[in-house]
């Protein structure tokens, strides 16, 4: 994981674009090395969704909070009430964008469920031209098409396959959307918010809703095996503490919809992974439904990028 100097900037303040040289790039790199193994490690871990959440985001947290004390401790005693309320809320959005995109991985291929969990830089767009009113360049809305159409036909893929499969689907995009909130939150406050400040809160809060909703559902919290405990451990080691924080690292230094772009990497690696380590087939529905989502989200990127 990169770590910052716990100095930060003024609130209000835009990106230090004159660190976005390659650092950030690398960091990108990074996290799309280790962010696709995520899916891999749940399947095999076969642990109920909402239990494997808390125990990632916690475990997560427990390794990040003493760095986080010993660095930014005076950081995060002057942040503002609007601050914690943003990053609680952050929170609330990470731990449902858990909730909903494991639970669909017990109900849809990997492949699936990756591809559309990777929508998000389409919801980010709009999230960026209505809430944040800035300008997106009539381009991306094509791009956007593209990737209803190609969602579209993943699910209709699906449909044939079970009512099972689409509503893992479903739980995928619900997942995508709160990705996206939890995005735009973060290019706010990483704007004037170390690394650490930022995701150690929220990485706690996201812990909590995954915890009190697996109580809920009244799923056991205890009793596991080692194996399990162990793909936990990796979960937070690699997805969580390297992967996402590497993301969160980026936002600092690049655009939230550039960085949920980078993200389109993520099915790639993913569907080989499961190709290749738990031997799940790929359809051709598939294949043409996530090229195209491909395709309509590296035009919205590249629109975002390029001012039109």
């Amino acid at each position: 994981m990169i770590v910052e100097a716990g100095r930060s900037t003024p609130a209000g303040s835009r990106p230090e674009r004159g660190r976005a040289t390659w650092r950030p790039y690398v960091a990108l790199v990074l996290g799309l090395l280790v962010v696709p193994w995520a899916a891999i490690l749940i399947r095999l871990a076969a642990a109920p969704a909402l239990v494997t959440g808390a125990y990632r985001l916690a475990l997560a947290s427990l390794i990040l909070t003493p760095l986080a004390l010993w660095r930014n401790s005076t950081e995060m005693a002057q942040l503002t009430r609007r601050d914690w309320l943003l990053l609680a809320a952050s929170g609330v959005c990470l731990g449902l964008h858990f909730a909903t995109w494991i639970s669909s991985l017990s109900y849809t291929s990997v492949a699936s469920s990756v591809v559309l969990v990777t929508t998000s830089p389409f919801f980010v767009g709009l999230g960026a031209r209505f809430l944040l009113r800035e300008r997106v360049p009539a381009v991306m809305f094509v791009g956007a098409a593209l990737a209803v159409v190609g969602g579209a036909l993943i699910g209709w893929g699906d449909v044939a396959v079970s009512g099972r499969a689409l509503w893992g689907d479903v739980l995928a995009l619900a997942g995508a959307l709160a990705a996206s909130v939890y995005y735009l939150i973060g290019r706010s406050l990483r704007q004037h918010m170390s690394l650490l400040a930022y995701v150690t809160p929220v990485y706690w809060v996201a812990a909590l809703v995954l915890t009190g909703a697996a109580l809920s559902a009244r799923q056991k919290l205890v009793g596991y095996s080692t194996p399990v405990y162990l793909l936990f451990l990796l979960l937070a080691l690699g997805p969580q503490v390297v992967g996402h924080s590497s993301l969160n690292w980026a936002l600092r230094y690049l655009s939230s919809t550039f960085v949920t772009a980078t993200v389109l990497a993520e099915p790639i690696g993913s569907t080989i992974l499961a190709y290749w380590l738990l031997r799940e087939t790929v359809s051709l529905s598939k294949l043409v439904g996530g090229a195209i989502i491909l395709a309509g989200l590296y035009i919205c990127a590249r629109a975002e990028a390029g001012g039109g």
